[in-house]
């Protein structure tokens, strides 16, 4: 189970008070974004800018990570940094999706300093960054990115297309998508069994109700992406 940028039903989005409360209904795996600073850090955001969360319109890059710490998102929350929570959470593994170019180098210097290479998970919508993470940090978890993943999908989907599958999927560890990609279903017993085949494990996003969740895991997906981590944990003790 991914916790969707922490749980934030009582807590700011992607705040160290919003994994806090994740880990505390029992998630283990954490599913964040980065951006780079105007000093070069990495920092935790899903938005570009600060519009939607801090009223203010300038972007995450424009201020320095003192600067975003200082903003007050509510209940005492700022925006955290990578290594702020690496350092709060030393057990909890992170799902972390490369948001921007800036964000490259400094998510690779403080995934090394952290020593967490083995217990992160690199994703990205833009290839070029997602490779630009992983091929600097050997041995780290990836899953395919959003150009892969169509790719794959219609793989998936192709009586005969697991050696095609397998070429596509050659450097990454899971899939993680919708369960549907323009207007294909990504998630059916052929394909499922498919990814498996092919080695990698199948992650669906965003999926915030019960019955489906039911749906997916008795389908055979390997993890779920959820804003509703504590409704998700309920579901998997029912079913444990």
């Amino acid at each position: 189970m991914f916790a969707h940028r922490g749980l934030a039903i009582e807590a700011p989005e992607n705040t160290l008070l919003a994994f806090e409360k994740a880990l505390a209904v029992g998630v283990t795996h954490l599913e964040t974004d980065v951006h780079g600073s105007s000093d070069g850090i990495s920092m935790v955001s899903h938005d570009p800018d600060l519009t939607r969360l801090a009223g203010r319109r300038m972007r995450v890059g424009q201020l320095s990570a003192t600067a975003l710490r200082a903003i007050d998102l509510g209940q005492g929350q700022g925006f955290c940094s990578l290594a702020d929570a690496l350092d709060a959470f030393p057990d909890a593994r992170f799902n972390i999706d490369i948001k921007s170019t800036d964000a490259v180098a400094p998510t690779v210097a403080t995934i090394r300093d952290a020593r967490a290479t083995d217990r992160v998970l690199i994703g990205s919508f833009s290839p070029e960054r997602r490779l630009a993470v992983v091929r600097r940090l050997p041995g780290v978890a990836t899953s395919i990115s959003s150009r892969g993943a169509i790719a794959a999908v219609s793989a998936a989907r192709t009586a005969g297309g697991l050696p095609a599958l397998r070429r596509i999927l050659r450097d990454v560890h899971a899939v993680q998508f919708p369960v549907s990609i323009l207007r294909m279903s990504t998630i059916t017993p052929r394909t499922i069994a498919a990814f498996h085949a092919a080695g990698v494990e199948v992650h669906i996003w965003t999926i915030n109700d019960e019955p489906t969740m039911e749906r997916l895991l008795d389908l055979g997906v390997d993890g779920l992406v959820s804003d509703r981590a504590d409704l998700a944990m309920g579901v998997l003790a029912r079913r444990s």
